[in-house]
């Protein structure tokens, strides 16, 4: 039997964290034995479908319970966590088997500085290496006390089999944009209020549409204030329809500038659709200026306004030179190959003597 790649989250959903989890136990299933230990939650249904092995639990007590048969059984393990809890009990445990272990933590970031980053110094004196996946993820780790010599960064990537399925908008064959599609949750900090702004100002943008897909605390609040103000704009709320909806929309803009990574405008660039991001956060290192999609200054109501007038009448061929630009970074940076040999490379170390 291949050395056990055992994957732990923290949440049972079905998110960019878990659907990350699930692509690289899949990908590197060749090479180890996959499993996934998660709290209850569409993320195990999501690996049965896919035939790797789970086990849920709903307490760090219960968690421990579930991990301790694969180090008891294995004489090798490759481990790799995305809760601070869950890699200390496997820590712990190890005190006690003495396992030949690769332990890795996955960073993917968040809102709450403290949780998602502050707590991460907690491993500093332990074997556990830091995987962050951005760049920017790699420098709030560091602003929060992680020890840079224990941090690696590999970003998120699509599938191959995702890429290929994705709906695919046809190429531009007249100048301009008028759909425009954000993907997002619609919370403080995700700054769709700034859409809002930007429109209140500059009405000359009223004739361009948006969608927006998602819900959260501020979705009523502004549902309201669009459809008073704005009825171009509409909210839909949580969709599951969001690569049918991407592959319909001329742009994809995001708005948060402290996105960590932001897995939808890789979803835009497989489906042929140009994107627009902050010039913050993890989006704004994800594009090329003018190469594979454009940047505007985050918060920034007159900068947004500024870009999507430009937008209105860009050239076809700028458009489309932008998703052949994003279909190169797709088939290299954020490729599958490529990110999976990053983890397979730190991963092998358990098989070394």
């Amino acid at each position: 039997m291949s050395t056990p790649l055992v994957y732990a989250l923290h949440s049972g959903n079905l998110y960019g964290t878990e659907r990350m989890a699930l692509a690289t136990l899949e990908g590197l299933r060749d090479r180890f034995s996959p499993v996934l230990l998660a709290p209850p939650g569409p993320a195990l249904a999501e690996a049965a479908r896919l035939g790797i092995p789970g086990e849920s639990f709903s307490s760090p007590r219960e968690f421990a319970r579930r991990l301790q048969p694969w180090l008891a059984r294995h004489r090798r393990l490759a481990f790799v966590a995305t809760g601070v809890v869950h890699s200390l009990a496997f820590l712990a445990l190890n005190v006690w088997y003495r396992r030949k272990a690769v332990h890795l933590h996955l960073v993917h970031g968040g809102t709450d500085e403290r949780l998602s980053y502050g707590r991460k110094r907690l491993l500093n004196p332990t074997p556990a290496l830091l995987v962050a996946v951005s760049d920017f993820v790699r420098e709030r780790l560091i602003a929060n006390g992680a020890a840079p010599g224990k941090i690696r960064v590999i970003e998120n990537f699509l599938t191959d089999e995702r890429v290929r399925a994705a709906p695919r908008r046809a190429a531009f064959t007249s100048a301009g944009i008028r759909k425009v599609v954000i993907v997002s949750r619609i919370d403080p900090i995700k700054r769709v209020d700034l859409l809002l702004d930007t429109l209140d100002r500059y009405p000359d943008l009223g004739t361009l549409d948006f969608r927006i897909l998602g819900s959260g605390w501020d979705l009523d609040t502004l549902r309201a204030r669009a459809a008073a103000r704005h009825p171009q704009v509409n909210f839909i709320g949580f969709t599951e329809t969001v690569a049918e909806e991407l592959a319909a929309a001329d742009l994809l803009l995001h708005l948060c500038p402290s996105e960590p990574f932001g897995l939808a405008i890789l979803e835009a660039m497989a489906a042929g659709v140009p994107v627009l991001v902050p010039d913050t956060g993890g989006t704004a290192l994800l594009v090329e200026e003018g190469v594979s999609g454009s940047r505007f200054r985050a918060d920034d109501a007159d900068a947004l306004a500024a870009r999507l007038q430009a937008l209105q009448s860009a050239p076809a061929a700028l458009l489309n030179d932008w998703v052949a630009g994003a279909d190169r970074a797709l088939a290299t940076r954020f490729s599958q190959a490529e990110r999976l040999a990053d983890y397979e490379r730190l991963l092998a170390e358990v098989d070394d003597d």
